[in-house]
């Protein structure tokens, strides 16, 4: 199995439409039709409860690990950790594309911050776990999953470029786009919180 397919292996995982086939299965209605139409873990918190958010979370956050991890079906990567980064950041990046255009969904998917945040815990852990914590505050705190969101991954940049002083170019840029993008992505979001 060669890079490409990797990578088109991760767009795919990252493709499955996780709240959109348990909205259908379970309840019988498209999220899409409801809330604020995003079929991603905020809306799914939104419109199908807690116990169902946390299903498609995690599941949305699995689809993350699995796919950044798929390096270990080329030997090579294991033995060579620069091209191991670079190549997990691309299989990460195409799992969060396909989370935000699904090709099992009509293209339409999520804002892709709990795929992120798989690809962050395949990636370095120890940074993941430091924001999932700060998340998880501030939801149980706000009750607000688009203000966790945010926090999470400027917490994300701040570390990978300031208290770890990651030294992989790649990974740098990566974590300054994730914030950028999650903030972006909620702004919407940010307009409601102000309010």
């Amino acid at each position: 199995m060669n890079e490409m397919m990797l990578v088109v292996l991760a767009y795919l995982l990252g493709s499955i439409p996780t709240s959109i086939w348990v909205s259908k299965a379970v309840f019988g209605i498209d999220i899409r039709n409801y809330g604020s139409g995003n079929p991603g873990a905020t809306n799914t918190f939104r419109v199908l409860g807690s116990k169902w958010g946390a299903f498609v979370m995690i599941a949305d956050i699995t689809k993350g690990v699995i796919a950044t991890s798929l390096y270990i079906l080329i030997p090579f990567y294991l033995q060579n950790e620069l091209a191991r980064t670079n190549f997990m950041i691309v299989l990460g990046l195409a799992a969060v594309l396909g989370h935000i255009f699904p090709i099992w969904a009509d293209f339409k998917g999520g804002k892709g911050v709990a795929t992120i945040l798989g690809m962050a815990l395949a990636i370095q852990p120890i940074v993941a776990l430091i924001c999932i914590i700060v998340f998880l505050i501030t939801l149980f705190t706000t009750r607000f999953v688009s203000l966790s969101s945010m926090l999470a991954s400027i917490v994300f940049m701040v570390l990978i470029l300031f208290i770890f002083n990651e030294k992989e170019t790649s990974y740098r840029v990566f974590a300054i786009i994730v914030a950028i993008m999650v903030v972006v992505t909620h702004q919407k979001n940010i307009g409601r919180l102000l309010n």
